[in-house]
This record gives structure tokens, sequence and C-alpha cells, in this order.
């Protein structure tokens, strides 16, 4: 629902029911709204299906560091939108920032894992993914730092110098767990291609500070739609087919929308209608097509 609203907004001039400006409006929902719920489900139910162990209850869900830093991100947006504090663009990069580190975190545990478990079975001759050691710790330092400092100074000239270096640890981090090979295994590649995204995305977040060469929202897509939408989507779909015992395949129709999505929709409204308009079918058609 939100991004039919969004797309009356920037296109059509639609007034929405909200005291935050627009472009803040949008990615609140998309990142307390649609992300945060995401996250939620992955904590309840994935971890619990894929690690044998009861899902999280009493005092342990309460002390969850990501759940706490996305209700903090999302006091800090509705402050700004009872204009008691200028604090709505903060409370969304930090409401991003959460969401990029669990991908960066988690990501690095269950890729790994799934791709030595399925070369295993279909590729016994490829190596398998390396294992984790301090070079994967290092690439998690620099990114959590960058992060931080995107957080709290994103203009400073130190910036997208840390973002280009965090892009090219992700980068190199992707390139050990065995990619390529997973082409024959959707659902399993777009899990690769959903941490592609979070490196890319930092790549651009840095070429964005450093030049003019590309729109001010092509970094931000590249890291929401494109590393968020795609892991959010791709970990539900395999949790669910999980749950049932369906065959893990991904839908063709829903890793075509998570590759192509995050392609910068340019400055024309009705450019930006035909991309988000499309995701949204392409997100439609893979929840129906998806067992129940």
């Amino acid at each position: 629902m939100a991004i039919p609203l969004w797309l009356g907004a920037y296109a059509a001039g639609l007034a929405l029911p909200t005291k935050l400006e627009p472009p803040i409006w949008h990615a609140h929902e998309m990142v307390f709204g649609y992300a945060a719920a995401a996250v939620a489900g992955f904590l309840l139910t994935a971890i619990p299906n894929w690690t044998g162990r009861m899902p999280l209850q009493g005092g342990p869900l309460a002390m969850l560091g990501a759940l706490s830093l996305l209700l903090f991100g999302n006091l800090l947006v509705h402050l700004g939108a009872l204009d008691l504090a200028d604090t709505a663009e903060l409370g969304n990069r930090i409401g991003l920032v959460t969401l990029l580190m669990l991908i960066s975190l988690v990501g690095g545990r269950i890729i790994p894992s799934f791709t030595r478990n399925w070369l295993t079975k279909a590729r016994p001759e490829v190596a398998p993914p390396v294992p984790a050691g301090r070079f994967d710790l290092a690439a998690l330092v620099v990114t959590g730092l960058t992060l931080l400092i995107w957080t709290i100074a994103p203009d400073a000239a130190v910036t997208p110098w840390a973002a280009v270096a965090a892009g090219i640890a992700l980068v190199l981090r992707l390139s050990r767990w065995r990619g390529l090979y997973t082409v024959p295994e959707p659902l399993l590649l777009i899990l690769h291609v959903g941490y592609g995204w979070l490196a890319l995305g930092l790549l651009l977040l840095g070429v964005d500070g450093l030049t003019d060469m590309l729109p001010a929202t092509t970094a931000l897509h590249a890291l929401t739609v494109g590393a968020v939408g795609t892991m959010t989507l791709a970990v539900m779909t395999r949790a669910s087919l999980g749950h049932t015992g369906s065959s893990r395949r991904s839908p063709a129709i829903g890793s075509i929308s998570r590759c192509g999505s995050p392609v910068p929709p340019g400055a024309a409204p009705s450019v930006c209608s035909r991309f988000s308009t499309v995701w949204c079918c392409c997100n439609l058609g893979s929840e129906i097509a998806r067992p129940i």
C-alpha cells in the first residue's frame, strides 16, 4: 500500500495523511513498515526453522539490539513529525543502517552455509566457500564503521571514502562464497545477488559523495530496494517454502523483480511510476505464487 501512495504523491501531487515531508514518509514506511516487519518475522520463524532452536521468548526477545535500534529510529522520525525535534532524517538513517548491518552479519552466516550444503550435494567437485576468518571480521568492522559514520555525518569528507572501502571489502568477501556456481539454484543465487546489492550500494554511496555522476537517490535505492528488498524477499520465500515442505525453487517472476527493481528510475515521475508499478506487481505475483 505504501508504494502506490508514494507514487500518487510523487507523480500526481497526492496529499499524504502525514505531517512528514513525502520523501521522509516514503523512507519511513519502507524501513519501519515493510522491512521491520520482515526482520521480526525472520527472528521469530526463519532462525528457529534453520537452526532447530525454539523461537526467542521472554527477556531475550526484548533485548534484541536490532529491534531496539529500529524502535529508536522510529521514535526519532515521529518526534520530527510532531515538530518536537529535527530528527526525522536521522531516524530513517538509523533504521536503514540497522537493516544493512543485519544483512552484513546474518547474510555472512546463512549464504556461505546454504551454499556449502548445496555444493556438497549438487557440485561436490567444487571447492566450498572459504570459512569465515579474520578477513570476514575486518570486512564487518569496516562496514560497521562506515555505516556509523554515514549515520552521524553523511556529508563528512571521510564518508564517501569509507563507503568505497566498505564496498570493496564486501565485494571481496562475497567473491569467496562461490556464488557463480549457484546459478542452477535460483533461490540460492538470489541470496548472493542480495548481498551483492549491499556491496554495490556502498560503492555507489561513495561515488555519489565524490562525484556528480549519479542522482542522489541511486545509492539509496541500491541499498534499500536492492539489498534490503532482495534479501528480505529471498529469505521470506526460502522460509515459507521450508515451512510448507515445498520444493525450494524461487518463482522466476520474483527473481526478475529482485534483480531488476533497483535500477535507478531517473528524474521523470513517469519512469519512476513504471518501475515502481512493475516492482509492486512482481512482488504481488511472488506472493500469489507462494504455496499456502
